[in-house]
């Protein structure tokens, strides 16, 4: 039924696994709880007791340290934490009867302050319903989930998905990329779930003429020249689009451009522009009415949905939009240059102007880069100030924050290599 790194769970087992947890941890069909467990085996075997009674599961990533857990699960209105353990820490004495259960989700806060996303378990199941009979090709692969469960993207479309399949879900810490290489060598056609930046990790690491079988990739869009190395290291390369509020709501079964988001799925209906040169904000229709993704795109003639930007991130430069994704992609082609961010900076002459962090596997001077930029982006495009890192910030799920980013730089959180300002 499971692969937990090297180790199997059967029906039977993981079934006795279950029925203990359910016992011990005293779970009510009513009751709203969050659990943060780092043996995955455990997390599994709670998460499966709660829904199994029709309760209500907020996950939270395993990395988190107690106190912000409690207040995650204060947040979500919680009546209970487990943390690492079966004996519940109370936290409101009353429970909702008649509630009916959800699957609670903290929402990244890439735009905003997090808020509790509530799905209820019946939408869940739509979901995978349709994910399985729209998107074919994996049927005869191994899923091998390389990204947090916690998440909608390892626990909904890899782990529940593969059940559903009726195949083995194989979970990979991915923090060990060697260790993830050899098990994947060791597997049939297996499926890799995982994050841009573990991908981009294990393309780089792997010896010339090797490939991966197969990958999904999610969560933000792949900078070009990841995206090239990726591509070039992968046999079957899939993207899927979707956010915290409806699921999975596209997916790209051969990707050739990294903007590609994929095919909108059936239980979902998604308006936006058919224009390449004017896109509009993406929304999506579905049971639970209609949903503003933020998220500025457009349709192909052949029904591909096209990503251009995050509405919030788009920067505003006297009058002329900036997509940080067109300047990054600039940056990263530039030799040595790994990683890049682009975010809003306030400016009193042109309102906003672009501020750039990367990071590169040697010191570079900021007028080399300044010149690599001017010679492939507009003027009002460039950087206004470019500051190099050790390493961009990344949240656990491989997303970057450009807010964030830019409420750390205005606060000089960032310990630069080098800096220059225009």
């Amino acid at each position: 039924m499971f692969q937990i790194d090297d180790r199997y769970y059967d029906r039977q087992k993981f079934e006795q696994m279950l029925a203990q947890s359910a016992d011990r941890a005293g779970l009510d069909p009513n009751g709203r709880y969050a659990v943060c467990f780092s043996d995955m085996a455990a997390w599994l075997a709670l998460f499966f007791a709660i829904r199994n009674i029709g309760a209500s599961v907020l996950p939270i990533h395993p990395a988190t340290p107690h106190a912000a857990a409690r207040r995650l699960a204060v947040a979500a209105g919680c009546h209970a934490l487990y943390f690492n353990s079966l004996d519940a820490e109370t936290l409101s004495s009353e429970t909702a009867p008649g509630a009916t259960g959800q699957l609670l989700q903290m929402s990244s806060g890439t735009t905003g302050a997090p808020k509790c996303i509530a799905r209820g378990w019946a939408e869940i199941d739509a979901e995978v319903a349709s994910y399985v009979a729209t998107f074919r090709k994996p049927e005869d692969m191994t899923p091998v989930i390389a990204c947090p469960t916690t998440h909608s993207y390892g626990l909904i479309c890899g782990i529940l998905v593969a059940l559903r399949r009726g195949r083995t879900p194989v979970i990979v810490d991915a923090g060990n990329p060697k260790y993830l290489l050899r098990t994947l060598r060791g597997i049939e056609r297996p499926l890799l779930y995982s994050s841009p930046a573990v991908l981009h990790t294990l393309a780089r690491l792997m010896p010339e003429g090797e490939k991966l079988y197969a990958a999904m990739t999610s969560g933000t869009v792949l900078p070009e020249p990841w995206f090239a190395r990726i591509r070039a290291r992968t046999m079957y390369l899939f993207q899927q689009y979707g956010c915290s509020e409806t699921g999975c709501i596209a997916v790209n079964p051969d990707v050739t451009d990294a903007a590609d988001m994929g095919f909108v799925l059936p239980h979902h209906a998604v308006s936006c522009s058919n224009s390449a040169v004017a896109p509009s904000e993406m929304i999506v229709s579905g049971p639970n009415g209609k949903v503003a993704t933020r998220d500025l795109g457009y349709y192909r003639p052949d029904g591909m949905l096209v990503f251009v930007s995050r509405l919030d991130d788009t920067i505003n430069v006297s009058g002329l939009n900036v997509y940080p994704r067109e300047v990054e992609d600039v940056v990263m082609s530039m030799p040595a240059i790994t990683d890049a961010v682009a975010f809003r900076k306030a400016d009193t002459l042109a309102g906003e102007r672009v501020g750039l962090l990367f990071s590169a596997t040697e010191r570079l001077e900021g007028p080399v880069v300044r010149q690599w930029c001017a010679q492939n982006l507009a003027s009002h495009q460039l950087p206004m100030e470019i500051v190099q890192v050790d390493a961009i910030p990344r949240q656990a799920n491989g997303k970057i924050s450009r807010r964030e980013v830019a409420a750390q730089h205005a606060a000089g959180q960032f310990t630069a290599v080098a800096r220059e300002v225009a």
